[in-house]
This record gives C-alpha cells, sequence and structure tokens, in this order.
C-alpha cells in the first residue's frame, strides 16, 4: 500500500510538472517578454532609489526658526543623539509641517538630517523588486486563456510592455523633478491616457481595462506609495477605456478628446476635495491634466496609422477602411462571381445584426463575411450560386477532384488574405467559416460507388470556429446558402429550418471552441429569422400577372388598350369642338341680317 501511495505521488508530481513544462513551453516568448519588462522595472526602481537623498531632501540655509514652512518633511530614517547633536528623529516622523512656523526642535532635527550621511536604502529597492514580481505575474494572469479564450500575440504582448515601460519611466522622472513631484502634479506628466486609448483601439476595451489596472500598480510604486497618482490613474484609465470603446470614426477622437480633458479636470478636483489638499496652486495642475487628456487624443490619430501599419491589427479604423465596397478585391468579386457577391453581402448582413444582438463585435463580423470567400475568385464557376442555373459542372468529374475544388477556396482564401495583410482575426474567420466539417454532397456521392469511402477525404481542413464573431459568420453562411432552397419561405419554415441548421452545427461539434452559449444561439437564430423573413417577404399577385415564359401579354395589351381609349377620346373631343364653332357661324351671319 505504501509503495502505491509513494507511485501515485511521484505520478501527481511528474503530471504536474509536464503540465508545468508544456505551458511554459507554448507561453515562453510572452515570459521572456514580461521577465525583460520585470528587470527593466528594477533597474529604473535602482535609479531611483540609488540618486534619492535618502536623509534629506533639502537645503538647510532655506530654513530658519519661526519661519512658516512651505512643505512638510518626514524623517526617512531613525537617528539616535550624539554628542554633536543630542536630539534623536524617529523614522516618518513629521520634522516640520506645511503651514506651521518651524521650532528651535524641528530646526535642530532638520539640522541633524543634513549632517547625516546619505545612503542606499537597498531594502526600499528590495521591496520594489518584490513589488514588480508580483505585478508582472499579475500581467501574465491577466493575459492567460483563462480570460481571452483564444491565444494571445506575441505583438500585442510586446506593445504592452512597452507602453508600460513608457509610463513608469516618466512616472519616475515627474518624481524626481521639482514641477511635478507633488502628487496632484505628477499626473499632468503621466501619459497613461494615450497608452490606454492606444491599447483600448488596437486591441480591444478588454485588453484596455487589464491595462490600466497593471500600470495603475506601477505607478503607485513609481510614485513612492502615494494614493493619488495611483487613484487618479486608475479611475482616469478606466474612464478612457469606456469612452473610446464605441468609436469607429477618427473624427470622434476629437470628441473623446474634449472629454477626456474634462474628466481629467473633474477626477482631479473630486481628488483635491477628498483628500484636503489646497487650491492654491490648482490652476496649474488643472490644466495640465486638461492639457494631457486633449493632446492624448491628438497624439493618438497621428500614432495610430504607423501602428496599425506595424501591427496589422483589426482596429475600428482599419475595419471601417476594409468594409468599403469600391476596393479593388471587392470589385473584382463583383465583376468576376457575383452570385459569391450577393451571398457575401448577406452574410454580412446576418452576422452583423447577430453580434449586435449578443455583444460580439459586429464590424469585425461584417468585414469577415465580406471576405470569406475571396477564394472562389479563382474558380467562381464551380460554386452554384455562380451557376448562373446553368449545368452544374460536379456533374462531369469525379466527387473527390470536386471536394479538393470546392474546399480549396479556404487555403486559396487565406493565401489572398495574407498577401492583403488582412488583420489575424480575419484570416482566421476566413479559415474556419467550414469549420472540419463533411462535405455531405459530394461524399454522399462517392459513398454510392466507393462504400469504403472515408469522411476524411470529403471533410474541410479547417478549424471550429474559436471566437464568436468566426462562429456567427459560419452560422449565417450556412443558413443564408440553405435557405435559398426553400420554397415559399414563411416564417414558421425559416423558424424551423434555421433551428435545424443551428443544431446541426452542434451535434457536428462545431461550436465547441466558441464561447456560445444557448442564449446567445437563441438570439441568433432569432435575429436570422427576423432579417430572412424581410428578404423573403411575400408580394402582392397582381391580377393576370403570369410567368414572362407562359407567353401571356395581358397586362401589356391592357396598357395598350388605355393609351388607344386615351387617343380616341381626344379625337372625338376635338371634332365636337370644330362642328360646334361650324355650327354657330351662320347664327352669327343671320344675327348681321337682321339688324340691318
Amino acid at each position: 500500500m505504501k509503495k502505491d501511495r509513494d507511485s501515485n505521488k511521484k505520478g501527481t508530481f511528474s503530471y504536474i510538472m509536464g503540465s508545468v513544462g508544456r505551458y511554459i513551453k507554448s507561453n515562453y516568448s510572452v515570459l521572456i517578454m514580461i521577465f525583460v519588462t520585470f528587470v527593466v522595472c528594477s533597474g529604473l526602481s535602482f535609479v531611483k532609489i540609488a540618486t534619492t537623498s535618502t536623509i534629506s531632501s533639502y537645503n538647510l540655509e532655506d530654513y530658519e526658526i519661526g519661519q512658516i514652512s512651505d512643505i512638510t518633511i518626514k524623517a526617512t530614517k531613525s537617528l539616535a543623539p550624539d554628542a554633536y547633536n543630542p536630539v534623536s528623529v524617529e523614522k516618518d516622523e513629521k520634522v516640520i509641517r506645511k503651514g506651521f512656523p518651524i521650532t528651535e526642535e524641528g530646526y535642530a532635527k532638520l539640522k541633524k538630517m543634513a549632517e547625516a550621511p546619505a545612503y542606499i536604502d537597498y531594502r526600499a529597492f528590495a521591496n520594489s523588486v518584490i513589488f514588480h514580481l508580483l505585478n508582472c505575474i499579475l500581467f501574465f494572469f491577466f493575459r492567460s486563456r483563462l480570460y481571452f479564450k483564444r491565444k494571445i500575440e506575441f505583438k500585442e504582448i510586446v506593445t504592452e510592455c512597452l507602453f508600460y515601460l513608457v509610463i513608469y519611466a516618466m512616472a519616475i522622472f515627474a518624481s524626481k523633478t521639482v514641477l511635478f513631484s507633488s502628487a496632484f502634479a505628477m499626473p499632468v506628466i503621466i501619459p497613461s491616457t494615450l497608452c490606454v486609448v492606444l491599447v483600448a483601439i488596437l486591441f480591444g476595451q478588454l485588453n484596455a481595462v487589464f491595462f490600466s489596472i497593471v500600470v495603475s500598480l506601477g505607478v503607485l510604486n513609481a510614485a513612492s506609495y502615494q494614493l493619488v497618482p495611483f487613484l487618479f490613474t486608475l479611475t482616469i484609465s478606466l474612464a478612457t477605456s469606456r469612452i473610446v470603446n464605441k468609436i469607429e470614426r477618427r473624427i470622434d477622437m476629437i470628441f473623446a478628446s474634449l472629454l477626456q480633458a474634462l474628466l481629467n479636470v473633474v477626477f482631479l478636483l473630486v481628488f483635491k476635495v477628498i483628500f484636503n489638499d489646497s487650491m492654491n496652486e490648482a490652476v496649474l495642475s488643472l490644466t495640465g491634466v486638461a492639457f494631457n487628456g486633449f493632446i492624448s487624443g491628438i497624439l493618438c490619430l497621428g500614432l495610430l496609422t504607423p501602428l496599425e501599419m506595424i501591427l496589422n491589427t483589426a482596429s475600428p479604423f482599419r475595419l471601417m477602411e476594409l468594409s468599403d465596397l469600391n476596393n479593388p478585391v471587392m470589385k473584382k468579386m463583383l465583376v468576376t462571381c457575383s452570385g459569391t457577391y450577393n451571398h457575401s453581402m448577406m452574410v454580412a448582413s446576418l452576422a452583423e445584426a447577430a453580434c449586435r444582438e449578443i455583444g460580439a463585435n459586429s464590424l469585425l463580423a461584417r468585414v469577415g463575411a465580406y471576405y470569406h470567400d475571396i477564394g472562389k475568385m479563382d474558380n467562381p464557376e464551380y460554386f452554384v450560386e455562380n451557376q448562373n442555373g446553368g449545368e452544374n459542372i460536379h456533374k462531369a468529374i469525379n466527387p473527390s477532384l470536386s471536394v479538393s475544388i470546392i474546399r480549396s477556396h479556404v487555403k486559396r482564401g487565406m493565401e489572398k488574405a495574407h498577401a492583403m495583410r488582412l488583420p489575424q482575426q480575419i484570416v482566421d474567420i476566413i479559415g474556419e467559416h467550414h469549420g472540419n466539417q463533411v462535405i455531405a454532397y459530394f461524399y454522399n456521392e462517392a459513398k454510392q460507388s466507393d462504400p469504403n469511402a472515408s469522411s476524411d477525404d470529403y471533410a474541410y481542413t479547417g478549424n471550429p470556429p474559436s471566437t464568436k464573431e468566426s462562429a456567427v459568420v459560419m452560422l449565417a453562411d450556412t443558413v443564408e446558402a440553405a435557405c435559398r432552397t426553400l420554397e415559399k419561405p414563411s416564417v414558421p419554415r425559416l423558424d424551423k429550418f434555421i433551428s435545424a441548421l443551428i443544431n446541426g452545427k452542434i451535434e457536428l461539434h462545431q461550436l465547441d471552441n466558441c464561447d456560445l452559449t444557448f442564449n446567445d444561439l437563441t438570439k441568433i437564430h432569432d435575429s436570422f429569422v427576423q432579417i430572412l423573413a424581410g428578404y423573403y417577404h411575400s408580394r402582392i399577385e397582381y391580377p393576370d400577372q403570369k410567368d414572362p415564359d407562359s407567353g401571356s401579354v395581358s397586362a401589356e395589351k391592357d396598357r395598350t388598350l388605355d393609351k388607344s381609349a386615351e387617343k380616341t377620346s381626344v379625337q372625338e373631343s376635338k371634332t365636337r369642338e370644330k362642328t360646334a364653332s361650324k355650327s354657330d357661324e351662320p347664327k352669327k351671319t343671320r344675327g348681321k341680317n337682321n339688324a340691318k
């Protein structure tokens, strides 16, 4: 029994260590970048502590007994009395207070602190190192799949780490500068608003929220654990991530900048009231934070374009540019495969509406739907929507060849997307919009001639959707194509048919890797039904309206008869007028003769 327990312990330990090893191996690049950030922050902390006058940070000649102090000075170290100066000083003791006269005892303590030798506070440095380590662990935890349910791209980590280092370095610079060293002046120079706006636009609101928390903790350390810079950075960063969440046009950044400047002023005033700070120098700090908020939006506009090009992210501005249907790819699709173009437009409408209902990125879904079938442009005639009622080419070729042609449009689409430098989120939608499901039509045909045909040979080679947007595009693609086969598609028939299609995807495990809930699927279903019911709405059938192929021209005859009747009535009215005018002439002549 003891041997069994020991073997179980060894097995559990081996399993845990193996899991840790696999996790580190799959995330080693992220861990290296976070470790580099930790080392740089620790180095900056050492520079800050080493250049700090540990005992006294003032000039003794600026103070005298009886003078009203303009600052509060605290002792940073305990000093025992000696033969030269019998005064003792306790650590964190307020030697002199702002607004109070300097006493003889206070001046003696100032003198003792000024005469004490400076030293590097290694204990404070050790505390900073531990703080940075915990903050980096928190950052890595926030960036894990626990929150994002997707693989985090390395470029996101690099960008956020660089932004973090910039903010931390500027906070240390502010703490070492007389003009910005006070708690209410530090936010003037810290570029947290600019960095949070860029993170929110480039990587999304959730990224910006987590980044705001980590950055605020970094500012707390740089500001020697003063609460005001930490609270101001945290609140304004969270508010900023919310403000820019719905921005889709670059012009909106101007209005967001004005709102940001106003919020900066309001938050700083609130903290001044809460911490009972003097309003004597409030104008300078309030003006500074207002300028900080406004200029952050302007600088963001200038930095976004190069960052979008370098990082190739699906930012709202980039997606709006890609949604322009006048771009060359969309124009080529309209000309070469108009059926696929119209299908993509309908899929985009369905996906956008459904994502809006479930709170997903509707703009990303719409643009992804526009481009999801660009791989069909190379061989458009092999896809039924482009055959325009003509003969089906696949009837003349082998099912295995048909399958290779059909499923190649996914690979070709991804290749085109990479060549166009489309964002990775759109490339993923293109590669996942068919998942790994079997192409049933050709598989069934192959089974008739070869009962041993493998389903793997007739299945798409992609992965099931990994995001909500990708899953919605898959469902919209399936529903739009399938509903075209319905005869007289009424609302009840659409309801049942769409439910069956969605349930089919669930049974085929195509929705296992995305975060869609059953409540989301219900909303998606209802959205599809509403849009398709409006698209396939019944029209009024006019009298004698028949199929043009039947040769009926009754309506045209009616219009011709109406026109001829109008001409006849006009001619008859003119004839009556002429006859009446001729009959009036003899009467006038007889009247003249009688008068004579």
